[in-house]
Parts: structure tokens; sequence; C-alpha cells
């Protein structure tokens, strides 16, 4: 006879749906995209390694920011028209991933936190396990909580929802707005973009702590991926399913 034992890892290899086509595809697409954005807005700002409040700033100007980095007059200018080409496509994919989130439900399915998890205890005692390191399995989460919990682990939990809804519709707009900022073109069409953050260089200075933050929320990501098993997470993302019981970012 086929023990227990076997038959529960048996049901444990049975692939499970994890992430929709939309997802997977945005994804992708999004990160390269924001990898050619960091290459060359790198390049771009080794022009004038500076940072300033107010409309303008020069070389002759007091700085807000002087950034530890070499000045490399020149090469900047061959990097603006990749920086634009790639900040389009990352536009026009985001604006896809939004459009098809509420069209696919994924927004309120995956994203949109449930009002019973945005209590203060339970965000809490989910941002101290994140910080212990502690990332329950999907077993372990229905134990605690009935399987029809929305934050087992195979799903997001309620700080990974608020998290990346604050950088699609957050984070992600801001970007959009400081580089606008920046336009000189856009500026001269609608002047409020630059003006309503204090000016060209109120813009650049914005947009670098974007960046900055962009940075950060990289990191924290790829650490959760690492906890929850950097392969299994991938190959979700690049499949759309996980092993039955599997980890989810």
């Amino acid at each position: 006879m086929i023990s227990e034992a076997r038959v529960e890892a048996a049901i444990e290899t049975i692939p499970v749906p994890r992430h929709i086509a939309l997802v997977r595809v945005t994804h992708w697409i999004i990160v390269l995209s924001v990898v050619g954005l960091l290459v060359s807005g790198i390049g771009i700002l080794v022009g004038h390694p500076r940072l300033y409040w107010g409309e303008t700033g020069s070389l002759a100007t007091a700085s807000l920011i002087d950034l530890p980095i070499p000045l490399i007059i020149g090469p900047s200018v061959w990097y603006r028209p990749y920086h634009f080409f790639f900040a389009w496509i990352l536009v026009l994919t985001g604006l896809t991933y939004m459009a098809g989130s509420f069209i696919t439900h994924h927004f309120r399915k995956d994203l949109l936190p449930a009002k019973a998890d945005l209590s203060w205890n339970r965000m809490l005692g989910v941002a101290l396990d994140h910080l212990a390191w502690k990332r329950p399995d999907a077993r372990e989460a229905q134990a605690r909580q009935g399987a029809a919990s929305r934050d087992a682990a195979s799903t997001y939990n309620v700080v990974q929802r608020l998290t990346y809804l604050a950088v699609v519709f957050g984070l992600f707009p801001a970007f959009l707005w400081t580089g606008l900022g920046m336009s000189f073109g856009m500026m001269s069409v609608f002047p409020i973009l630059a003006t309503a953050l204090g000016g060209h260089q109120s813009a650049r200075t914005l947009h670098f702590v974007c960046v900055v933050l962009l940075l950060l929320f990289v990191m924290v990501h790829i650490l959760m991926i690492y906890l929850a098993g950097f392969w299994r997470t991938v190959r979700a993302m690049i499949t759309g399913y996980v092993p039955q019981g599997g980890r989810a970012r």
C-alpha cells in the first residue's frame, strides 16, 4: 500500500497556479526597462553629480547634495536617448499592468488587503516576522488561520500588498512626474509639472530620491525571494506555477 507520507509528498509536487500571464510578462519587461533606466541614468548622473533645489543649478552655484562619484563630461549626452526609450517602455508596460490588473481582478485578489488584515496588530506581527526572517509555509499558515486565509504563504501577505500598492501607484507615478518635470519640452507646455515640485532642479533631486527608494525596495524584494526559495520563486514568475505547499515571495 502507498504510505500516507508518499501521498502527501506527491500532492505537494502538483503545480498550482501562482502568477497570471499579465503579471509574468509585465514583470520581466519592467525588470529589463528598470535595468536600462538605471544604467542610462547613472551615465547621465556622472555628467553632473550634483543635486540642487529650485529652478536652476550649476557648478557656480551651491548644491544641495554633492554625490561622491567622479565628474565625467560628455558621455551623458549619449545616455539620454536610451533613458527616454526605456522610460516609455516602462510607462506603457506599467499602464498595461494597471489596466489589466483591474480587468483580470488581480488588483482585488492579490493586491488589495482585506479589511481584517489592516489592523495594527496584524500588520505589526507580519512585519516582525519579516524582520526575524520568518516565512511560514502554507501548511503552517493554514493550521493557524484556516485554509481560507488570504495570508497563507501561497499568496501575498498584508505588508507585501501594501508595499506593492505603494510602489505601483505611488513610487512609479512619482518617477513619471519628476521625470516629466525635468523635460524642458514638457515644462514649456505644462510648467506646473516642475513648479509644483519647486522647480526644474527640485524635480531632478526628487527623481534621484525615487531611485534610492526603488533600489531599497529591490534589495528587500530580492532578499525575500531568497528567503522564500530563489529558484522556486523565479520559476513561478516564469511558468506561473509553484509546487503545492511552496512558498511565495
